[in-house]
């Protein structure tokens, strides 16, 4: 499969378990975490599905399209490992749902990354509220729950906090 085609069904896999979530997540309170903002596309998305919700995003350096950049108050700016830290502190573990598209295209890289961020996005989430993630994340009090139909196994990984 070409990067491009690989690019189109990652972002095909992403809409539709967003969107697979959004009559379970709207039965919770609390805010979404979008873990990365990139050029926004997502973070626009989000806003569409779950208006009037507070939308909290994490990037180290924005660099979106300018209608895609949440205000100064929902934007955590850093590395994600202290941000989300800082964002524990200050908004304790209230989300309703977390999606993170972090990582690069190294897999060694992208393990290390996962041992301390699903620990840190757990502090982050509701019980009975949703993780979202573009790669695998172990938390025993997590549930992984089937890709919703369309979407291969494994392309995206959705959770439930219990």
């Amino acid at each position: 499969m070409s990067r491009l085609d690989s690019f189109i069904a990652r972002m095909q896999a992403q809409r539709d378990c967003l969107n697979f979530l959004k009559p379970a997540v709207d039965r919770l309170k609390g805010p979404i975490l979008e873990v990365g903002l990139g050029n926004g596309r997502t973070y626009d998305h989000l806003r569409e599905l779950f208006s009037g919700r507070d939308i909290y995003v994490f990037e180290r350096k924005v660099a979106a399209h300018p209608d895609c950049i949440p205000p100064d108050d929902r934007l955590f700016l850093g590395e994600a490992r202290q941000s989300i830290v800082a964002a524990a502190r200050q908004l304790g573990a209230t989300a309703a749902l977390i999606h993170t598209d972090l990582g690069t295209g190294d897999h060694e890289a992208n393990m290390a990354m996962s041992a301390w961020l699903a620990p840190a996005l757990d502090a982050l989430v509701v019980r009975e509220g949703y993780v979202l993630a573009n790669q695998k994340l172990d938390v025993p009090r997590w549930q992984r729950l089937p890709e919703p139909p369309g979407v291969p196994r494994d392309r995206y990984f959705l959770y439930r906090a219990g």
